[in-house]
């Protein structure tokens, strides 16, 4: 099998979702959340199980954990585009939230929830960053007041999309804790715990990355990650036959408007010199009634 790659939902939540990796879930939370957030130890709510995905193996697996504090934080890695993903992102945020409280207790137990979408596609086209951050703002002046609600997206490939980059390249690239973490899952091929730039040289990614080295896989998640990896590449070839097909419409639609524009100044101008409509038409390729509406 192919070195495993920790952007597969399956890889991440056995190298995040689990007891031993905790200090590695929370230093990853630590570099995306603000400093008021920051969390010191938390409590997996979903932690990694096989089980989760022998029934459906192409559950979302994402990971759910607790800070000691209360607030509620959910971490997912999409590899691939989906429709209305942005409409998912908030639902599963709506759930997080409002899964705290159970019937009759009081609405001032609830505790901020955090959504953490890591995508590897751009979702956002016109925000040139990678992290981006949404909170509920008052239109006009930006008042924040519905506190509660956070998410997060941060997009790979605004990060690294090379294939051809250089260990050189990835850690020119690093300013902060995020970027190393950015390193590790868009070019872990790169990255050896014996010979790390300075800057990348880090307990927490050098434990990532011989978690990713020594992991194994049951012969079940072994098929579940080769049967999602199967599924993820037959999405990425439709998402890109869908994205030529929609390039290709749009220039024939580009090509049939400026032909349409083209007959309609030849029509306007054997109008002007009274020719007869039937022989415009004729022309032209233009209706009698598209060529009589030129003369109003």
């Amino acid at each position: 099998m192919n070195r495993i790659s920790p952007r597969v939902d399956l890889a991440f939540k056995k190298i995040f979702g689990v007891e031993e990796n905790k200090d590695l879930l929370i230093s990853l939370i630590n570099s995306i959340v603000s400093k008021e957030d920051q969390i010191a130890d938390l409590i997996l709510l979903n932690p990694y199980n096989p089980q989760n995905f022998y029934r459906d193996k192409l559950s979302v697996l994402d990971i759910k954990a607790k800070g000691i504090d209360g607030k509620r934080f959910n971490i997912e890695i999409q590899i691939s585009d989906e429709a209305d993903y942005d409409k998912r992102a908030l639902y599963y945020w709506a759930k997080l939230y409002t899964e705290q409280l159970r019937v009759a207790e009081d609405y001032s137990l609830l505790s901020k929830a955090i959504g953490i979408y890591i995508l590897n596609f751009v979702s956002i086209p016109d925000a040139a960053k990678y992290h981006n951050v949404f909170h509920i703002t008052e239109k006009d002046s930006g008042l924040l007041y519905f506190k509660d609600l956070e998410l997060h997206t941060i997009e790979l490939k605004k990060f690294a999309d090379n294939s051809n980059e250089e260990l050189s390249d990835i850690f020119t690239k690093v300013k902060n804790s995020l970027d190393v973490w950015l390193a590790f899952l868009t070019r872990n091929d790169l990255l050896k715990t014996d010979n790390l730039p300075k800057i990348l040289d880090s307990p927490e990614l050098k434990k990532a990355i011989n978690v990713l080295e020594v992991m194994n896989f049951t012969e079940a998640e072994r098929e579940a990650y080769e049967e999602h990896l199967k599924w993820l590449r037959i999405e990425a070839n439709t998402l890109k036959k869908y994205g030529e097909k929609a390039k290709a419409e749009s220039r024939e639609e580009g090509r049939e408007e400026g032909k349409t524009e083209r007959n309609i100044e030849i029509a306007k101008s054997l109008l002007s010199q009274n020719i007869d409509i039937n022989v415009i038409s004729t022309a032209t390729g233009l209706s009698i009634a598209e060529i009589e509406k030129l003369l109003s």
